[in-house]
């Protein structure tokens, strides 16, 4: 029997996307145990539904990474610890399984993604070039982190997941994931969409375009792939990821656009993506093993 032309298709795309972005580092075993437990959120939270879609994750991850290079002391941190620019796809998927397993894993393993992290935070320590210190464990700047990423991926859901939830559903999204927040030594987590924008409102003032942020997005920007798809791929992400990016970051970072050019060229094509993402990977593998470990009852 002939292959239908629809399964081709879809699994070309399948290769090309987790040729590029790689596979899941953990085996989906590790979300089938152990039986009975719901991890820290459970299949009836908002964390597991936003997390799912990787279009949305993809765009709000890349737009976190645009805000959190505007604050000098998390920029030095990255510029001085971290080799993204040698190893950028593995950065992607350290990060990806820290989102996978503190979301669908079990108590047991979105603990240990947690101390994971915490080891090594508290390593990364430095000064800046005009010699503010800085640290990883600093609360404050575990705070900033968290919020800049939860808050993109919220806002990339509800622009590109054709799923938007509603008031109520955004702010228990927030509220769940500050459990995260907290595990990593966070601390006065914003747990709500009004507490987020006066969050945000409090800080800009210390949210400025330096050196080091220069050099982030212009890695950001640039496509780590050179086939015309991937290029076509990684500009649209680009763009929808500037798109989601609140106003002042918009502007601080020179990405100021025309609202006709976002409404009819960005969005449509970021749209269009992501919904061809969904369509070729499905939603997050490992979904399926933690909503299968919540249904099998313990011994």
């Amino acid at each position: 029997m002939a292959a239908r032309p629809d399964l081709l298709i879809r699994n070309n795309l399948d290769q090309r996307v987790h040729a590029t972005l790689g596979r899941n580092r953990v085996p989906l075993s590790a979300y089938a145990e152990p039986r009975g437990d719901p991890g820290w959120f459970g299949p009836d939270s908002i964390t597991w539904k936003v997390h799912a879609r990787l279009g949305p994750m993809l765009v709000g991850g890349l737009s976190a990474l645009m805000l959190q290079s505007l604050h000098p002391l998390v920029v030095q941190g990255v510029a001085d610890h971290s080799n993204y620019q040698d190893d950028p796809l593995g950065r992607l998927q350290r990060t990806a399984d820290f989102i996978a397993k503190t979301t669908y894993g079990s108590d047991a393993l979105a603990s240990s993604a947690v101390q994971q992290v915490r080891t090594i935070h508290g390593r990364i320590r430095g000064t800046t070039a005009s010699g503010r210190p800085y640290r990883a464990t600093d609360p404050a700047l575990l705070t900033y982190v968290h919020v800049t990423e939860v808050w993109s991926f919220l806002r990339a859901y509800q622009r590109y997941s054709q799923h938007p939830l509603l008031t109520a559903e955004k702010d228990r999204y927030l509220s769940e994931m500050s459990v995260v927040a907290r595990r990593l030594g966070a601390r006065s987590v914003p747990a709500s969409v009004q507490e987020v924008r006066a969050y945000l409102r409090e800080l800009r003032p210390q949210l400025v375009r330096g050196a080091e942020t220069e050099k982030v997005v212009r890695f950001l920007l640039r496509p780590a792939r050179r086939s015309p798809i991937e290029r076509a791929a990684h500009h649209a992400i680009v763009e929808a990821a500037i798109d989601v990016l609140p106003n002042f970051a918009r502007r601080e970072l020179h990405f100021v656009r025309p609202s006709g050019l976002r409404l009819l060229a960005v969005r449509p094509a970021a749209t269009v993506l992501c919904q061809t993402l969904h369509w070729t990977v499905g939603e997050a593998p490992m979904l399926a093993m933690a909503v299968e470990r919540c249904r099998t009852p313990s011994d």
